[in-house]
């Protein structure tokens, strides 16, 4: 069942973000416009594009936080093999976006003080980050 979700909600996100797609919803619009009048702009002819656009959003919603969580998903594995692969990375920021904020602020003012040490013109502004105390 999740291969089938993803595969839909992927081919429909990708179909909802084309160019395709905003022509035929502005379409759709213009059409709902046009026949305003034949139907002397009724409450009917009002709920009729606000129940759509209501249930449109509503699913859409749901696919693109799907796609959104896999994306993440895949970029945050990449980062963590780039970290992996290179040998002066701190192997301890893999899997960090399930750090607790406490230790996310920590990392924050470690960078903090390299960007600090870079802005003065200092050699090696990644001994702060690393703990080095040359």
């Amino acid at each position: 069942m999740n291969e089938v979700f993803r595969r839909i909600s992927s081919f429909i996100s990708h179909l909802a973000g084309s160019p395709w797609a905003f022509f035929a919803a502005v379409a759709l619009i213009v059409v709902w416009l046009i026949t305003g009048p034949f139907f002397e702009f009724s409450d009917t002819w009002q709920l009729v594009i606000n129940t759509g656009t209501t249930i449109i959003t509503f699913l859409m919603v749901f696919l693109i936080q799907n796609t959104q969580n896999r994306e993440t998903k895949a970029i945050n594995l990449k980062l963590d093999e780039l970290i992996r692969a290179v040998s002066e990375a701190r192997n301890n920021m893999v899997d960090i976006e399930n750090a607790s904020d406490e230790e996310l602020e920590t990392i924050k003012v470690q960078f903090q003080r390299i960007r600090e040490k870079v802005k003065s013109g200092e050699n090696n502004p990644h001994q702060a980050f690393r703990g080095d105390k040359k």
